[in-house]
């Protein structure tokens, strides 16, 4: 078949065009990489200023990314003809490479020279990419993982919630506290960081903040402690787990790390956490917060069981719920991504509880799924033209520092970062900055345990950051919303912030000692 190449190699051309040829590709590079930093830069900055909604600015700057900056559509002819066949590819296609190039399930650096490789992983690595570059636009560039994780653990809380479980769970813990203020604030606290540690934190709050308005309500107290007590402690509560809170299920996702290992490094620290933060509430609010013997009288007679609305749903859904969970314990063991554990368990509540199956997949948060997928795209984008890359090199300075220092270094930046971005948005930036930066440091290479401690510092930053603002994290706007429309309390930034910061930066602080005892220390 006649082709340029050839024409060009039997007229000798190639070395008069060759100057030109590499002139072109350095143009076409140096547009991919400004116009990926402008739809990058230029969306985060649209989802700060809610100029315009924020799923909606991430759905726009993926379409630019794909139509500007990324290859999109397949080509099954195509074979990589690069000695590294990796390169130009994202980050997800290399780190799934490194992944399965070792039969022992070891994680693998790549050599720089394909000498230095064994003919079975190069042909693993090539078989990879070649079945990557057959992938659809979307297929390649977003995380499904999470997607379907997220998916499926909406349709069991969507079915769980029309029984009536967590309003009796509030109901339960306000009667355990016998209807003092400071105790049944604590107890719903503790419910809330329980809940926040298997649901997603938006729809925890959804769930327990209109009880606490009746609560608050029926005591003669103001609910905003209440309502930010219980929003402060969802994001402590999420922290402990993969599914607990979205930057968590990014980094595990991306990372690699599944729910056991979350459980292990962070679920203690967090337990700790908690318990410092309750015994800080009740020793302040105690003296606060006073409700007559009537009042009093009125909360204990509310019955929990009226809360209950359809018990056979709730003890087919729960039983499944629960052995999703016990799924999401053994997940790794197994090599079963979390998404497979999550749609099983939602498939089978829609199939054996009777439920409206339209209704409960229309109240899936589809926003939430628009805006993961959109940001997959951006963030994929970026890595792809170098912008992370550039970003990570800024981060160069610390190369030479002790591990310990640049790990805290890194976990304060993202603590401090969220404050000012969602933590949602800010994780996925901050995981590929933080992956290409490691690669460039000797210290990290090659060593998976110290890799696996920056991403529990950062972890920890991220979701524990969330409280800082009133932007750090989506359940805080949820929660000020309902303040507004069924308490008429208004919760401004100044306002959350009184509240926000100081428990952030206690947070921050602890987190910082505890990666330094346990991993350094001891």
């Amino acid at each position: 078949m006649f082709s340029l190449t050839t024409f060009f190699t039997q007229h000798n051309l190639f070395e008069t065009l060759s100057p030109l040829l590499a002139s072109a590709d350095g143009a076409d590079s140096t547009f991919r990489f400004w116009a990926a930093a402008v739809i990058f830069v230029g969306t985060f900055v649209i989802i700060a200023t809610e100029k315009i909604h924020k799923t909606a600015a991430v759905l726009v700057g993926s379409a630019l990314m794909l139509l500007f900056v990324l290859p999109v559509g397949h080509h099954e002819e195509s074979a990589p003809q690069t000695p590294d066949p990796l390169k130009g590819a994202p980050a997800a296609v290399t780190m799934k490479v490194e992944k399965t190039a070792d039969s022992s399930g070891k994680a693998v650096k790549l050599s720089e020279t394909p000498q230095q490789i064994s003919s079975a992983v190069r042909a693993a690595e090539l078989e990879t990419v070649e079945k990557y570059e057959k992938l659809d636009s979307y297929s390649k560039y977003v995380n499904f993982d999470v997607i379907f994780t997220l998916a499926g653990m909406m349709v069991m809380v969507n079915i769980l919630s029309k029984t009536g479980l967590f309003q009796y769970i509030a109901i339960k813990s306000v009667k355990f506290a016998k209807g003092q203020p400071a105790r049944t604030m604590i107890l719903l606290v503790l419910a809330t960081a329980f809940l926040s540690a298997f649901l997603d934190n938006v729809t925890t709050v959804l769930l327990v903040v209109p009880v606490t308005f009746v609560v608050s309500t029926q005591m003669k107290v103001s609910p905003v402690p209440f309502i930010l007590a219980e929003t402060m402690a969802s994001n402590i509560g999420g922290t402990a787990t993969l599914i607990g809170d979205p930057p968590n299920l990014l980094i595990g996702s991306m990372v690699g790390l599944n729910f056991m290992a979350f459980l292990i490094n962070l679920a203690p620290f967090i337990v700790v956490l908690l318990l410092g933060y309750c015994a800080f509430l009740y020793f302040h609010y105690s003296k606060h917060m006073v409700v007559t013997v009537e009042q009093r009288a009125k909360i204990m007679e509310m019955d929990e069981r009226t809360s209950i609305t359809d018990a056979v749903t709730l003890k087919k859904a729960g039983t499944i719920m629960l052995l999703t969970i016990l799924g999401f314990l053994v997940h790794g063991v197994f090599g079963i991504q979390p998404s497979v554990v999550a749609m099983t368990g939602a498939a089978l509540c829609l199939a054996i509880c009777k439920v409206n199956v339209d209704q409960m997949l229309e109240k899936i948060e589809w926003g939430t799924l628009f805006f993961f997928m959109g940001l997959f795209v951006i963030v994929q984008g970026a890595d792809y033209a170098g912008v992370m890359e550039k970003l990570g090199s800024y981060l160069h300075f610390t190369a030479s520092w002790h591990p310990l220092l640049i790990i805290l270094t890194m976990m304060w930046i993202c603590g401090l970062a969220v404050a000012i971005i969602n933590n949602v948005s800010f994780t996925a930036v901050a995981v590929t900055i933080i992956m290409a930066f490691m690669k460039t440091v000797p210290v990290f290479q090659g060593d998976i345990p110290l890799q696996h401690l920056m991403w529990w510092g950062v972890a920890l930053a991220l979701c524990l950051g969330g409280n800082f603002t009133l932007f750090g994290a989506a359940a805080n706007l949820v929660v000020v919303g309902l303040a507004a429309q069924q308490a008429g309390e208004q919760i401004n930034f100044k306002r959350f912030a009184m509240y926000g910061v100081p428990v952030t930066i206690y947070a921050l602080v602890l987190s910082s000692l505890y990666i330094t005892v346990r991993y350094f220390a001891l």
